[in-house]
């Protein structure tokens, strides 16, 4: 039997690829000029598809040591800054499900009450100063360890999880960190995938917090050596040594590789774990 397409599907289809055009249009207009020929990019001719082909920007950019500075440093804290922010959130949003905790629903507002106030940015940085996290990578991890909206999401998914399975456990003999290694955290893999993603891409997206801790230019990140070259101009270095290399590039195309050179890793390992990260946010939000 043939499913009738209703005018709800076709209208719904229509809007999603709207959006989808929408969210895809800066990324292939910044790829067609990066890979457009410098003549067509500086009349300013090109549009959603490149005028003529050439990668001698790409080549001139990744050339750039800097950017492979950045690279390895950014993921050092995307690694480890998952790693301990995962630690903490799951031990955390345990502890917080089980309703024999003593005082949990007052620890949970206190958490709460963090989302509405916070001291701001100048208390932050004295604090962060204070123990001597200035100019380390741990002030890359440890300020910003715990998400609060991640601490409800994964808590709301534990306080979801069948309580007999629970109880069997502690049949068997487990304790409570048993039950959280063997049991709980076995049965989370769409809501650990999801989180993780979270941290991962605020971590490998973060700027601001290298921009004020971070003085040692050998431990800026990703990001920041981004916005140094595409903001503060640093970018046109890359194009003296090109030019002086017989290249011939333009700071427009420039800006737009080392942008989309950046999104790159981010936009190719989000498709893999797509399915887990829909599956989780839905889990993680039915329940208050």
């Amino acid at each position: 039997m043939v499913k009738r397409i209703s005018v709800f599907d076709i209208v719904n289809v229509l809007l999603l690829g709207i959006v989808a055009f929408t969210a895809l249009f800066p990324f292939i207009h910044m790829a067609s000029v990066a890979i457009s020929t410098p003549e067509h990019v500086v009349r300013n001719e090109v549009g959603l598809w490149p005028r003529g082909f050439q990668f001698d920007t790409f080549k001139a950019v990744l050339s750039d040591n800097r950017l492979w500075v950045g690279y390895k440093n950014t993921l050092i804290y995307v690694v480890l800054g998952t790693a301990i922010s995962m630690l903490m959130t799951v031990t955390a949003a345990y502890a917080l499900s089980r309703q024999s905790l003593l005082f949990g629903k007052t620890i949970m507002l206190l958490i709460v009450f963090t989302i509405m106030f916070n001291g701001g940015l100048i208390p932050f940085y004295l604090v962060v100063r204070e123990y001597g996290l200035m100019n380390t990578i741990w002030a890359m991890v440890l300020p910003n360890a715990i998400n609060t909206y991640n601490l409800i999401i994964m808590r709301t998914f534990f306080q979801g999880l069948p309580k007999e399975i629970e109880e069997s456990g502690r049949i068997d003999g487990l304790s409570d960190i048993g039950i959280l290694t063997h049991v709980v955290i076995p049965l989370s893999k769409p809501v650990f995938m999801t989180i993780g993603l979270f941290y991962a891409v605020e971590i490998w997206n973060s700027f601001t917090t290298a921009l004020i801790f971070l003085r040692d230019t050998s431990l800026h990140p990703l990001q920041l050596i981004i916005r140094n070259m595409v903001i503060v101009g640093q970018v046109g270095d890359i194009v003296e040594t090109s030019t002086a290399e017989g290249h011939k590039v333009v700071l427009e195309s420039l800006r737009y590789a080392v942008i989309l050179i950046g999104a790159l890793p981010i936009i190719i390992v989000y498709p893999f774990i797509q399915k887990h990260f829909e599956k989780g946010a839905l889990i993680g939000s039915v329940k208050g």
